[in-house]
């Protein structure tokens, strides 16, 4: 049974951006993309549009490269050898590509980001406790990437989790299904629709 105060809840969309989903981001630009994750803005629109209702708040991260002097990203190394096509220009603060999807606007809070968590390097946790939210809801985008490592930061800092196992993708199905099981043991898994019924109901 899932367990939520509403106006003490939010829902966090992770990473739900235009360089990650848009065709014209730097993800679709470079042909990176699948069809697991291009199926999510419209259930996690419905999962925000019923948190609002219920009286939470939506929260959404923003993965952010940092220019350089001349313009270049700040990248580290891991991520220059995983994604080689990143450059000038992509998620850059402020920027289209860095702007949250149009699908799920608008956010109440927002947070950049400059790691898979959201927690590190970054004013997270303040805004939350700030806010007064001590349940997390969370969808997004990978899920053995920035959704993980951000639903274990946040599970250390013991709020209460609760991760959309339909609402979050990977590009690969083996990658999501080896997570949910995994973060399974220490959150609340659940589905999109188990989660509107609880706030609605």
């Amino acid at each position: 049974m899932l367990t939520v105060d509403a106006k003490r809840t939010a829902l966090m969309l992770v990473d739900m951006q235009n360089d990650f989903l848009h065709p014209k981001g730097a993800y679709g630009r470079a042909g990176q993309s699948c069809e697991a994750i291009a199926a999510l803005p419209p259930r996690l629109r419905q999962v925000a549009d019923a948190v609002r209702a219920a009286g939470g708040l939506i929260v959404s991260t923003h993965f952010t490269l940092v220019p350089g002097k001349d313009g270049n990203p700040l990248m580290s190394s891991h991520l220059k050898n995983l994604r080689p096509f990143l450059g000038k220009g992509d998620f850059a603060p402020g920027s289209f590509g860095q702007a949250l999807i149009n699908d799920l606007q608008p956010a109440d809070l927002s947070v950049e980001k400059v790691a898979f968590s959201a927690f590190v390097h970054s004013r997270l946790e303040w805004i939350l406790n700030k806010a007064g939210l001590d349940t997390l809801i969370f969808g997004g985008i990978v899920t053995n990437g920035g959704v993980a490592s951000t639903v274990r930061d946040a599970h250390a800092r013991d709020f209460y989790n609760i991760v959309l196992a339909d609402g979050c993708a990977a590009f690969s199905d083996e990658a999501h299904e080896a997570t949910i099981k995994s973060l399974a043991t220490i959150v609340q898994v659940a589905t999109c629709e188990q989660v509107i019924n609880t706030l609605q109901g």
